[in-house]
């Protein structure tokens, strides 16, 4: 009897064992599962650019009279006397602007002086009109305070106009320089800030050497 014949039960056994070990571990191997795949978040980093804010000049002002809040104010430096009104709660119900220049840039310690009707009426009592009330109007007498917001005549040719603050009106009074021209004495400014000499007032559109000639004389960069 041989080996394998006398054996056989035995090796039959172990060969199905083995075969059942076989299959399940070729099983288990099959359906494993895999691993996942370590994905690297990517951080994204988001910069935020910082909004260049720009820088404000602020100035002081100081207004009195007919408005509701008399006072000092701080204002860009951008403002117009209409804003420093707007800021001192507006006009008191006796106030009376007709002196006074509304659209003016204001100006660092600029004092204002909203007058009142009876103000202005005592103004007007001469006959020489424009000229009392630029005189009354910006200092009623030596000890009074003067008032940087009045309205600037050009009738004393002595008093020069300042190309770089005088309002439309205040420019059109210039010989030979009209509505257009004053407006686009203003948009020039406007664009390209302040004129340094007053030859510069030749780089404006339509002011040639002709107009520059009748006004040279009473104009001014101050």
């Amino acid at each position: 009897m041989t080996f394998q014949y006398r054996y056989r039960k035995q090796i039959r056994i172990i060969s199905i064992i083995l075969i059942i070990i076989i299959i399940g571990i070729s099983t288990l191997i099959y359906y494993h599962p895999k691993k996942k795949k370590e994905t690297k978040e990517e951080t994204i980093v988001v910069e935020k650019k910082e909004e260049k804010k720009e820088e404000i000049e602020m100035i002081k002002v100081d207004i009195k009279g007919q408005v509701s809040f008399p006072g000092i104010y701080s204002l860009p430096k951008s403002s117009r006397v209409i804003d420093v009104i707007e800021k001192a709660g507006g006009l008191t119900e006796f106030a009376d602007t007709s002196v006074i220049n509304l659209s003016k840039i204001i100006q660092d310690e600029m004092v204002i002086i909203i007058y009142s009707r009876e103000e202005v009426e005592h103004f007007k009592e001469t006959k020489e009109l424009e000229k009392q009330v630029e005189e009354k109007c910006k200092q009623v007498d030596e000890n009074a305070l003067k008032n940087n917001a009045c309205i600037e005549y050009s009738t004393n040719t002595s008093s020069k106009i300042s190309i770089n603050t005088a309002s439309k009106e205040e420019l059109m009074t210039l010989p030979g320089v009209g509505e257009s021209k004053a407006k686009d004495i203003i948009n020039y400014r406007e664009a390209n800030g302040p004129f340094q000499t007053i030859e510069d007032i030749m780089k404006v559109p339509g002011i040639g050497e002709s107009i520059f000639a009748k006004i040279q004389e009473i104009i001014t960069t101050e």
